[in-house]
């Protein structure tokens, strides 16, 4: 059996996981689960998989998570020190799916612990992506990708033959506001934000995708997974989700991994690598389909991907600020702080404010997260909706 630990599970990655796992209990021995303070939702999950551990990051909420799991045999803790220690526990197999700076810690530690660590929580990469590769590295992890986008290159890459890539290309669903007149974005509801048109995710990262960041984050992602150059990455606009990465090579030939825009799929591949696993998702149907349409991204719509790409190509710091400046606005458009257009301003006028060293050390990473997230804090307070 593998011995399996999710970080984050009752996300919406975190709950697509599960699926997978208690489909064969005989294949998977959980050892813990995580959860912000999602009490409910986390005990029934470790109750149902049987897990040795369920932690809750919030302290507050462990006398009902104690109260949920009395009489199970099943372990509770509490607090970000607990969620570390729940990533150390020696599993064959980590989910890393806490969303936002808030996972960095936890994924560190899983790292260090080698085995395979299963990421979704871009995050990391973004902020401490030498960090984070420099320590699986020297741990002995592995580290396989579960983003859609990123899993389709992981699955197209030719990794014998490095120098044989030329591009690697990224696809973005273009969100919902694709084709939205600009002076009708400053309107958008965050519920209108949060209705993603292919696939269900979280609040945080839908607003992502339809502000585009996601795409953004995702190219910096790319370059710590992949070890290629900020000019050899690229964004295609591709509106039906069917195409979720391609792979260019030099003498032409480019490798594309195709699927329904179902997360069960990346994950699947990555639970079981280096075989495959059955999934219940929708067998692709390309006569369904029926076409494929492309375009380039719009940079005038979708500031926040040209930001991103600038923070990509000058390295050091910028994509840690980028992030916790991106996360702060998002939490504040959800909030009704700010409006739509106003968060990819907030992050450009934050990165205009402070340009620290590069960080070399995740206490780096988190420091620096910490001050930009003031700097970009007080300009929220600026904001009038």
């Amino acid at each position: 059996m593998k011995r399996v630990t999710i970080l984050g599970a009752t996300g919406s990655v975190g709950s697509s996981t599960l699926d997978l796992v208690e489909r064969r209990p005989e294949a998977f021995d959980v050892i813990a689960l995580t959860a912000n303070c999602d009490v409910d939702k986390l005990a029934a999950a470790a109750i149902r998989t049987n897990a040795r551990l369920a932690v809750v990051a919030d302290p507050t909420c462990h006398a009902a998570l104690s109260e949920r799991l009395a009489g199970t045999g099943i372990k509770t803790a509490a607090g970000p020190d607990a969620v570390c220690e729940a990533a150390r526990l020696g599993a064959d197999w980590t989910m890393a799916a806490i969303v936002g700076t808030a996972g960095l810690e936890p994924v560190m530690a899983a790292l260090e612990c080698g085995g395979t660590v299963a990421l979704a929580n871009k995050e990391a990469l973004v902020s401490a992506g030498a960090v984070m590769t420099a320590a699986a590295r020297e741990h002995g992890t592995t580290l396989l990708p579960v983003d859609s986008e990123h899993n389709a290159v992981f699955q197209c890459l030719d990794r014998t033959a490095p120098k044989g890539v030329r591009r690697i290309i990224l696809t973005a669903s273009g969100g919902p506001f694709r084709e939205t007149p600009l002076d009708a974005m400053r309107t958008i509801t965050p519920a209108q934000a949060v209705a993603h048109p292919n696939w269900s995710m979280g609040a945080k990262i839908s607003v992502d995708s339809a502000t585009m960041m996601n795409k953004g984050l995702e190219l910096i992602e790319a370059l710590h997974l992949f070890a290629v150059r900020p000019d050899q990455l690229d964004v295609l606009v591709h509106r039906q989700s069917v195409i979720h990465s391609m792979v260019e090579y030099i003498d032409g030939s480019v490798l594309a991994q195709l699927g329904t825009p179902d997360m069960r799929t990346p994950i699947a591949h990555t639970l079981a690598w280096p075989e495959r696993m059955a999934t219940p998702c929708e067998p692709l149907d390309l006569v369904a389909v029926g076409r494929l349409d492309f375009e380039a991204p719009d940079f005038v719509r979708f500031p926040a991907l040209a930001l991103a790409k600038d923070a990509l190509a000058a390295g050091g710091a910028r994509p840690a600020i980028l992030n916790a400046a991106n996360e702060v606005a998002v939490a504040a458009f959800l909030s009704g702080r700010l409006n739509f257009l106003e968060i990819a301003a907030i992050v450009a006028d934050t990165l205009a404010r402070y340009d620290p060293a590069a960080p070399e050390s995740l206490d780096a990473v988190l420091a620096i997260d910490a001050e930009t997230r003031r700097i970009a804090g007080e300009r929220v307070k600026d904001c009038v909706v």
